[in-house]
């Protein structure tokens, strides 16, 4: 079991540095995601909460350290789930509530599968996806989705049950990213135009979470779908390019954020001496978030996280890819 669903940070590392670095990267800190969470402290330095996760913490002898929720001892379930909340989504919720979806997109139930709920399971539909008058396959894969709070990302690639560790082989996928490229390969003939439709996939899913190893994981799992999917239609793994541009995607896409405030983790400033400079000269302050006291959203100190708008041009620098604050996007 846990050879097909853990995905080995030291063969990622070792079919690409550069990939494997984007995995790990934080776009609005410009630093590596951090692990915020206790659960790894008793390694020692570079494995407490505040720390960087690192490419030396997670690969060589330490390759094993990050693995996915339903691998863990169930102490290690119980204490994160005390501490964090953290409680992973059945695949057959996960399909149920996907299928909803594109119910109200499609106008119509039993899309890509055909759910049995006594036995909560569920039998894909085999013959290529129909798509409604003024709708095309195109419209479908450039719909944007978003996971919030994702974990591992069940909702969005559903290569393994995260809570029974059961491996679900792709022709039975049910994640949102899983639905894009079926279709993608339903509709498509030549690498290259998959390829095209496959960023496309990905600029248009989306994903937050709180904990630095299972947002690893989780872009991890997206990683290694694409390059199954690829596979499966050509038969034959991608070039290295190719996983690298879906790789710096996914680092976008899939970010490290506190999702009640909009921040990265912890980045609130309480109590602490800071220095301001005015007219006047520099002074030391108390800093308070008002945020934080006011439960207002945009009104934290803390560092705000950042997205790309794929589909826009930067208003300064007339380059595509505009970055802003996801916090913007909230009414």
């Amino acid at each position: 079991m846990a050879n097909k669903i853990d995905i080995s940070e030291n063969e990622l590392f070792k079919q690409s540095e550069d990939v494997f670095a984007l995995l790990l990267k934080d776009h609005t800190t410009q630093k590596n995601i951090f692990w915020a969470t206790d659960s790894y402290a008793t390694k020692g330095e570079g494995y407490t909460y505040f720390d960087a996760i690192t490419v030396d913490h997670i690969t060589g002898e330490n390759g094993n350290v990050i693995r996915p929720r339903v691998i863990k001892s169930k102490g290690e379930q119980t204490e994160r789930t005390k501490g964090m909340a953290e409680v992973f989504t059945p695949s057959w919720v996960c399909n149920a509530q996907n299928n909803l979806v594109d119910e109200a997109w499609f106008g119509r139930k039993n899309v890509f599968n055909a759910e049995d709920t006594d036995k909560h399971t569920w039998k894909s539909v085999t013959t290529p996806i129909n798509f409604p008058e003024g709708k095309t396959w195109k419209d479908y894969v450039r719909a944007t989705r978003i996971e919030l709070s994702c974990g591992e990302a069940p909702y969005l690639a559903s290569r393994y049950d995260t809570t029974t560790g059961v491996f679900i082989p792709l022709e039975q996928r049910i994640g949102m990213l899983d639905r894009k490229l079926r279709v993608i390969s339903e509709n498509t003939t030549s690498s290259g135009e998959w390829l095209e439709m496959a960023q496309e996939a990905y600029k248009n899913i989306y994903g937050f979470e709180w904990q630095g190893d299972n947002l690893l994981l989780a872009r991890e799992a997206l990683l290694v779908s694409f390059i199954e999917y690829y596979e499966a239609k050509f038969g034959k793994r991608p070039l290295e390019k190719s996983i690298k541009y879906i790789a710096y995607i996914i680092s976008w896409n899939l970010w490290q954020m506190d999702g009640l405030k909009g921040v990265v983790p912890c980045s609130c400033q309480h109590n602490v001496k800071v220095i301001k400079a005015d007219l006047f000269g520099e002074k030391e302050e108390i800093a308070v978030c008002s945020g934080c006291q006011k439960e207002i959203f945009k009104e934290h100190n803390g560092i705000y996280c950042l997205i790309k708008d794929w589909g826009n041009k930067d208003p300064k620098t007339g380059e595509n890819n505009r970055k802003i604050k996801f916090i913007d996007l909230i009414k």
